[in-house]
């Protein structure tokens, strides 16, 4: 079976999460994506510490999407170094895992 992944990134505000997101549907790179708002970040950036209210975008998608969908993120992403991880589903429901793979390869309708 393909393996699943959730990728995450962080944003600055819901409508950059909102338009990201649209566009790795469109694109078939993700299956859906769902937007957290409300995140407080704590990081250092350039020596400084730095605290930010941030939006987590957690997108479904396959595995050999990987490397379409980081890039993707990565060129249409408004930080200059964005957080782009994955992590592997080693669990999910058939007919779900099904689904996420024919909308990521663009087999459905």
């Amino acid at each position: 079976m393909t393996e699943l992944l959730l990728v995450m990134t962080s944003l600055p505000d819901p409508d950059a999460a909102k338009a990201l997101a649209k566009r790795l549907i469109d694109s078939h790179l993700a299956a859906c994506v769902q937007i957290q708002t409300g995140v407080q970040s704590i990081y250092r950036w350039e020596g400084r510490i730095c605290e930010e209210q941030e939006v987590v975008l957690v997108a479904k998608t396959t595995a050999a999407q990987w490397p379409g969908i980081s890039a993707f993120i990565k060129q249409n992403h408004p930080y200059d170094v964005p957080e782009i991880i994955a992590q592997p589903l080693t669990h999910s429901d058939t007919d779900y895992a099904r689904w996420v793979i024919a909308e990521t390869t663009g087999t459905t309708n």
